[in-house]
C-alpha cells in the first residue's frame, strides 16, 4: 500500500477549489486603501472595490440569480463591467460579457441560447438592445448602467445599476465554487461557422489563465493598467482577475481612441494596457504633443492578427515594450507569448520585431502545445517550414461549447483542442501561425465569418457568386474583401454592394473593398480562395 495515500485525505484544512474570486479578497484584505479603481474623475479603493461586488452579488441574490443561472452584460470598459466579474460569479451565477458591437439579431439568439436571467445593459446601447429584447424569447430582468460619461441613449430598465446595488448588503456571504470546474463565465465567438457558439470557462482554468498573464508578462505587484482591450472578449483576456490579483489598478476607458488613451497615460501613470493591431496603429499614428504623454518602457500585449513587423519596430522605436500574445475565445484568450529571449536585444530593430512578430511558447498552465499533422496526428518537423495545425492541451482549455456537444467532440477530436490555425515550429520551439484553415478574418481585434459574410452577399439580386477573404489593412489588421460575380444582365457597383451589406449586419463585418470578376474554382468546383487572398493583398 502507498504510504503517501493513506490516510492522507482531501479536506477543508488542505484544500479549497482555485477561483479568481479569492484575488478580491485578498487584495481587499492586503492593500485595502490602495487604489483599485479609476474612471475619469472617480476612484475608489479596494475596499470599496470588495463592497461593491458584495452589494452586487447581494442585489443579484435577492433577485433568485444563483448556481447555473446566466446574468448577461453589455457596456464599454466601465467599473459596472469589472464589478461582474466578481459579483456575478460570487452568486453561483454564470458571467455573460456581450460584444457591444453586434446586431441585434446576433444578440438576441446569444440571450436565449444562454438562457439570460437578468441583463445589465449601458445606456449607449438601448437601441440595439430594446430591438434584441424584442426579438428574443427569454424575459430577463434588466437593469441600465446610467455613467455620466456615456452619451446618449435612454434607459430602458427596471433601475439603474447604483439603484440595483446600493439595496445590497456590503458584507454578503459568498462563498466560492464547490468545484473548480464549475462554470464562471460564457463567452461567444463571433459565428465562424454559422450561429455564435457559447464557450464555457470554469474557475479552475480563469484563475490559471489569470495567474499565467502575470508570470508571462513579468508584472510586479500594484500595476497601473489601461483598459484598452474590451471585457467583453474574453473576459477581457481575463485580466479583470490578473490586475486584482496583484493589487494594480483599472483605468476603466469607454472608447478607445489615441487622445483618450494618451490624455490617461500621461494623468494616471499608465504601464500596462492590450489589445490589438489596430491599437498600436493608434498609439503610433497620433501627434507628437500626444507621444509626449506617454513615459517610456509602457508594457503592451498585443494579440489577434499579427502585426505587421513595421508596425512592432515603431513601438520599439517610440520607448514601448511589446510583447506578442496568441490565443483563442476558447483557451481563455493568451496561452501562447513570445517570450522573449535577451540575446536578441544586441539585434536590429528589423529583426527584433520579426522575432516579436511570432506567437511563442505556451503559457505556464498550458501542459502542451504543438503543431501536428491533422491526418496522422504526428508533429510536423521543426523547420520553420511545414505546416501542420496548431493544437493545444491543458487547463487553459475551456469546458467545451454550451448546449453543442457535437461541435464540442470535433474540436476535442484525438485528445487535443484543435485550433483550425495553421503554423509552423520553428528550431528553437517558437510557434510561428501563417495561416487560418477556417477562413476566418480578425479585423480590430474581431473574428469575422467569411461564410456569414458571403451569405449576405448571396442575398442581393444582383449578385450570382461571392467568396470573400482577409485584405490586408494598416488600422485594422485584416479587413474583408468581397469578390462578386453578377448575374447576366444585373448592374452593380462597390457602394450598393457595401451599403447593402450595412443594412443587413453589423458593420464591423461589412466588406470594405468588392472586386467584380469570375471566382477562380477547382475542377470539383470549389472556389480558390488562395488565389483571391494572393488577389486582395496587391489590391
Amino acid at each position: 500500500m502507498n504510504p503517501f495515500e493513506t490516510d492522507l485525505n482531501q479536506n477543508r484544512a488542505n484544500y479549497d477549489p482555485l477561483s479568481p474570486l479569492t484575488f478580491l479578497e485578498r487584495s481587499a484584505s492586503v492593500y485595502p486603501d490602495k487604489t483599485a479603481m479609476i474612471h475619469g474623475d472617480w476612484s475608489y479603493s479596494y475596499s470599496e472595490f470588495y463592497d461593491r461586488c458584495r452589494r452586487l452579488a447581494s442585489a443579484l441574490s435577492s433577485r433568485g440569480i444563483g448556481k447555473g443561472d446566466t446574468v448577461s452584460i453589455i457596456a464599454p470598459n466601465v467599473p459596472a463591467l469589472l464589478e461582474s466579474h466578481f459579483g456575478v460569479p460570487m452568486t453561483g451565477a454564470v458571467l455573460n460579457a456581450l460584444n457591444t458591437r453586434l446586431d441585434a439579431e446576433t444578440l438576441a439568439f446569444i440571450l436565449d441560447h444562454a438562457e439570460c436571467k437578468l441583463l445589465i445593459t449601458d445606456r449607449e446601447y438601448s437601441d440595439v438592445m430594446r430591438k434584441a429584447l424584442a426579438l428574443c424569447s427569454c424575459d430577463p430582468v434588466v437593469i441600465d448602467i446610467d455613467d455620466p460619461l456615456g452619451d446618449g441613449g435612454d434607459l430602458i430598465g427596471d433601475m439603474t445599476y447604483e439603484a440595483f446595488i446600493a439595496d445590497g448588503d456590503p458584507g454578503f456571504a459568498w462563498s466560492g465554487p464547490e468545484d473548480e470546474w464549475q462554470a464562471i463565465s460564457l463567452n461567444y465567438t463571433s459565428g465562424t461557422t454559422g450561429d455564435p457558439k457559447g464557450v464555457v470557462y470554469h474557475h479552475r482554468g480563469a484563475y490559471l489563465a489569470a495567474t499565467g498573464n502575470s508570470l508571462s508578462w513579468d508584472m510586479t505587484k500594484h500595476p497601473i493598467y489601461l483598459w484598452t482591450l474590451p471585457m467583453f472578449h474574453c473576459n477581457g483576456w481575463c485580466f479583470p482577475w490578473t490586475i486584482t490579483a496583484v493589487g494594480g489598478t483599472h483605468v476603466c476607458l469607454r472608447k478607445v481612441e489615441a487622445d483618450g488613451i494618451f490624455e490617461a497615460m500621461g494623468r494616471f501613470g499608465v504601464d500596462h494596457m492590450c489589445g490589438a493591431p489596430i491599437v498600436l496603429s493608434m498609439l503610433i499614428n497620433t501627434t507628437d504633443d500626444n507621444k509626449a504623454k506617454a513615459k517610456s518602457g509602457i508594457k503592451v500585449m498585443v494579440a489577434a492578427a499579427p502585426p505587421p513587423a513595421a508596425v512592432l519596430a515603431e513601438m520599439d522605436r517610440m520607448g514601448f515594450d511589446v510583447t506578442h500574445v496568441y490565443g483563442l475565445t476558447e483557451c481563455y484568450g493568451p496561452a501562447v507569448y513570445c517570450d522573449w529571449n535577451d540575446n536578441w536585444n544586441s539585434k536590429s530593430v528589423e529583426d527584433r520585431a520579426a522575432l516579436k512578430a511570432r506567437q511563442g511558447v505556451r503559457y505556464h498552465a498550458l501542459s502542451e502545445l504543438d503543431v501536428l499533422d491533422p491526418e496522422t496526428m504526428q508533429p510536423v518537423p521543426r523547420d520553420g517550414n511545414t505546416m501542420g495545425e496548431v493544437m493545444m492541451r491543458g487547463n487553459l482549455i475551456m469546458k467545451g461549447y454550451l448546449k453543442n456537444p457535437g461541435t464540442t467532440g470535433k474540436a476535442f477530436e484525438g485528445d487535443w483542442f484543435r485550433t483550425g490555425d495553421l503554423g509552423v515550429i520553428h528550431e528553437d520551439g517558437y510557434l510561428e501561425l501563417r495561416d487560418r484553415s477556417k477562413d476566418i478574418i480578425i479585423s480590430g481585434g474581431e473574428n469575422i465569418s467569411t461564410i456569414e459574410v458571403e451569405g449576405v452577399l448571396y442575398r442581393h439580386p444582383a449578385v450570382l457568386e461571392a467568396a470573400v477573404v482577409a485584405r490586408p489593412d494598416e488600422k485594422w489588421g485584416e479587413t474583408p474583401c468581397a469578390f462578386v460575380t453578377l448575374r447576366d444582365g444585373a448592374e452593380a457597383d462597390e457602394a450598393g454592394i457595401i451599403a447593402f451589406c450595412r443594412d443587413n449586419m453589423a458593420h464591423f463585418k461589412c466588406p470594405k473593398a468588392v472586386v467584380f470578376d469570375e471566382l477562380p474554382k477547382t475542377s470539383t468546383g470549389k472556389v480558390q480562395k488562395f488565389v483571391l487572398r494572393e488577389r486582395a493583398k496587391n489590391l
